[in-house]
């Protein structure tokens, strides 16, 4: 009896100890370098603000952060990846709107989840779609677009199939009637070479990849789609000033991570960005630089992410339907 007695009172004392251990041992978190996938090719909008992302957590948390690009799917490869790992803070992805939005209206079998398999962290920023055009390509302007596709089909090049840009090119062809012909690619990096060379007439790709090609006059855009013209470029008329009324699209770029991920984990991760893309911080002056819009402080948190995420995704089954895109 008195060992019984013993033993219970000793473990009645030592029982608080284990939960201080684990919160101790996680306290430490980032012990290790963290891994931050990007799910398109190099140079692409994602690729650049990813890696402004990783520096800023790296900075942040005194830990490598491992920028990795594995593309393919319009993104959905990279998520599928991100979405079965560990959920323990040390694998991200970086997360946009065609495996977070898109890729459930146009892969049938989709190994993920975008709603239900990743816990949103901080929406960094977004930045709005352009059409720029090879050199080769004498149409200046939409309307010249048009007429130009009616005698030949156009070829029009994308992040990928299910990416957003591809989405907003489907919805541009429904809008006008353009013959446009889809060229999808592994992401908005990889199709510059071929823009450049004329292999491909014309690209819908994220403004802030479009804008270098543009001033260096390696190749032409026609039209940006956002309610106002660009400071970065006031030359550019929007879509709606090009006669396709109301038409605007973006890409969003934000981190999220795999579900049941620790909330201390995503706490430190959100308050690192967040921390790093304060108003007139470098990194933040550097986004708009390339043309993007830096999310607000209510976007920011892991709340405000996911309502947006659930915001576009209903927005992007309503294009869907309108461009008439099924689950292939």
């Amino acid at each position: 009896m008195t060992i019984l007695r013993r033993t219970f009172i000793a473990a009645l004392g030592a029982a608080p100890v284990l939960p201080l251990l684990a919160q101790r041992a996680f306290a430490a978190f980032p012990e290790r370098p963290i891994h931050l996938i990007v799910p398109f090719a190099a140079g692409g909008n994602a690729d650049i603000v990813g890696r402004i992302t990783g520096d800023l957590i790296s900075k942040a948390l005194s830990q490598p952060v491992v920028v990795e690009n594995r593309g393919g799917g319009g993104g959905s490869i990279g998520a599928e990846f991100v979405a079965h790992a560990t959920p323990d803070g040390y694998t991200l992805l970086v997360g946009s709107n065609g495996p977070l939005t898109v890729d459930l209206f146009v892969h049938a079998n989709l190994g993920y989840d975008p709603l239900k398999d990743f816990v949103a962290i901080a929406l960094t920023s977004y930045v709005p779609h352009a059409l720029i055009l090879s050199n080769k390509v004498q149409a200046k302007t939409m309307t010249d677009l048009i007429a130009a596709s009616k005698t030949n089909p156009v070829t029009v090049a994308t992040s990928g199939i299910g990416s957003a840009t591809h989405m907003t090119l489907e919805r541009l062809k429904a809008a006008t009637g353009a013959n446009l012909t889809h060229v999808p690619y592994r992401g908005g990096g990889a199709l510059m070479p071929d823009l450049i060379s004329g292999t491909i007439d014309g690209a819908m790709t994220e403004f802030s990849t479009a804008l270098p090609m543009h001033n260096a006059n390696q190749a032409h855009i026609i039209a940006i789609a956002a309610a106002h013209r660009s400071k970065l470029a006031p030359d550019i008329p929007t879509f709606d000033e090009s006669g396709v009324k109301g038409f605007i699209a973006q890409s969003y770029i934000g981190v999220v991570a795999p579900v049941k991920t620790p909330a201390e984990a995503v706490d430190k991760l959100q308050q690192a960005i967040a921390a790093g893309l304060s108003p007139g911080s470098p990194a933040a002056e550097r986004l708009v630089s390339l043309g993007s819009e830096v999310a607000s402080a209510e976007q920011m948190t892991s709340k405000g992410f996911a309502d947006f995420i659930r915001a576009d995704y209903e927005s992007m089954r309503d294009a869907a339907k309108l461009a008439g895109i099924t689950p292939q």
